[in-house]
């Protein structure tokens, strides 16, 4: 870290003063002795008084040098703890990230990610925000997340956003045990619309209804949320089938099935963030998570 002029100064000075010479000071400081006495005098004529008394036996304060001398010994003492921190930041001894991110990849995605990043640096800190995509678009540009995960690029024309993909996710069609479109190996959005269907919808946007509108098809939505799992209940309990990410549907705890879409239909999942403002603790934990995944 390189030190600002002034703060050399100080430090000159309080040094020669802890040991009354100025050539032990230039000495423990790696300066000229010249260089030391220079420093001095130049605060001494920034000041307008004389701040050293130098004799054969070395130096002492004057009284005017002894008012001021304890404000020069606060000015070192914060500068050398402001160096100390700034090598725990770049080293990944402090920090903490918040991040806003949904369900899916809260609890796919980040669990693994934190545990390898944690294991390298332990004392980072982490806040995960829960929010529909709309909140966590508004979050990443206000500032109020590190960086927050969206399947789409941000809706709302955003300067300055940033986005980095994480992973490629496929969308599935679900549907109960023993249903009958759980005999072929995939299923139309055309097969869809022969049943009830449970919507997946978070705040203004979803990423089901325009894949149907596209297609020219109108589902017989009987019911919309924004809970994952309440849809995976629902459809076991013969309520109605459903399109839901294949990530939310890992380690599936209900008896429902689940097939590709014909054609198949995927999202790509970014880190979106306001670049540049990035913590130096976030940016590495997105280094080690899109490495982790692009090695899953």
């Amino acid at each position: 870290m390189t030190v600002d002029a002034a703060i050399q100064k100080y430090q000159a000075l309080s040094c020669a003063v802890r040991l009354g010479s100025i050539s032990a000071a230039a000495h423990e400081l790696a300066y000229s002795q010249s260089g030391v006495s220079r420093m001095i005098a130049d605060l001494e004529r920034e000041w307008g008084f004389a701040v050293l008394e130098r004799g054969r036996r070395g130096v002492r304060l004057t009284e005017d040098g002894a008012l001021v001398m304890p404000f020069v010994e606060v000015l070192c003492e914060d500068h050398r703890r402001l160096v100390e921190r700034v090598g725990e930041v770049v080293g990944l001894e402090r920090g903490h990230i918040t991040i806003g991110t949904f369900s899916s990849v809260a609890t796919h995605v980040l669990p693994d990610a934190i545990g390898r990043f944690q294991a390298a640096h332990p004392a980072i800190e982490y806040e995960l925000r829960m929010g529909d995509y709309n909140q966590i678009e508004e979050w990443v540009a206000e500032g109020v997340v590190d960086f927050g995960f969206l399947p789409y690029p941000p809706q709302t024309p955003r300067e300055g956003l940033a986005r980095e993909e994480v992973l490629v996710d496929e969308l599935l069609a679900v549907m109960p045990a023993r249903h009958e479109l759980a005999a072929g190996t995939c299923v139309t959005l055309a097969d869809l619309c022969r049943d009830p269907f449970i919507l997946l919808e978070r705040g203004d946007n979803n990423e089901i209804s325009p894949l149907f509108e596209a297609a020219g098809l109108t589902p017989a939505t009987k019911l919309a949320t924004w809970d994952d799992y309440a849809i995976m209940s629902m459809v076991e309990n013969g309520l109605g089938v459903s399109i839901l990410p294949a990530l939310i549907l890992r380690r599936c705890p209900y008896a429902i099935e689940t097939r590709p879409l014909e054609p198949a239909v995927t999202r790509s999942i970014c880190a979106v963030f306001r670049p540049g403002l990035l913590s130096h603790a976030a940016r590495a934990f997105l280094d080690c998570l899109t490495q982790g995944t692009r090695q899953a």
